[in-house]
């Protein structure tokens, strides 16, 4: 800590010693300042970037595809299937696809979706609501 002082007596400190005067946070009035070796400090900044971006998680969108009419067993295991990406930390894309003469009857569709929902309870969030795009209903959910 060497207090404040104009832009020139610093530069001239750090000349003295053979390091770089650094500003640290411009906006800070008085700006503040360090006295250091640049290609250190570029290399310390580009070492925590590195560690960030090893951290970073890319959370992917998974598709699980089902019909309005399914099957318990069926069901069961597409439900686990989806417990399992959202607990990864995935976002899970339900597609419930319309065939032929189902189309009249959407509120099945709907029906499956909503128990869905439902059973994934607390755990989820809906980033998209149900909704149709030609034959079929989509809905899209993410982990809390």
């Amino acid at each position: 800590m060497l207090g404040v002082m104009t832009a020139r007596e610093a530069m001239l400190k750090a000349f003295e010693v053979g390091l770089d005067l650094l500003e640290i946070s411009p906006n800070a009035v008085p700006p503040v300042c360090k006295i250091t070796d640049y290609g250190k400090f570029k290399y310390e900044a580009q070492k925590k970037a590195n560690e960030a971006r090893k951290k970073q998680k890319v959370v992917e969108i998974k598709e699980v595809k089902v019909r309005p009419n399914i099957d318990d067993h069926d069901y069961d295991v597409k439900m686990r299937q989806m417990k399992g990406f959202i607990e990864e930390g995935d976002k899970v894309k339900v597609t419930l696809r319309f065939r032929g003469r189902e189309m009249a009857h959407q509120d099945l569709g709907i029906k499956v979706l909503e128990r869905i929902r439902m059973e994934l309870g607390e755990t989820i969030k809906v980033e998209q609501m149900p909704r149709l795009e030609n034959r079929q209903m989509i809905m899209v959910l993410a982990p809390k």
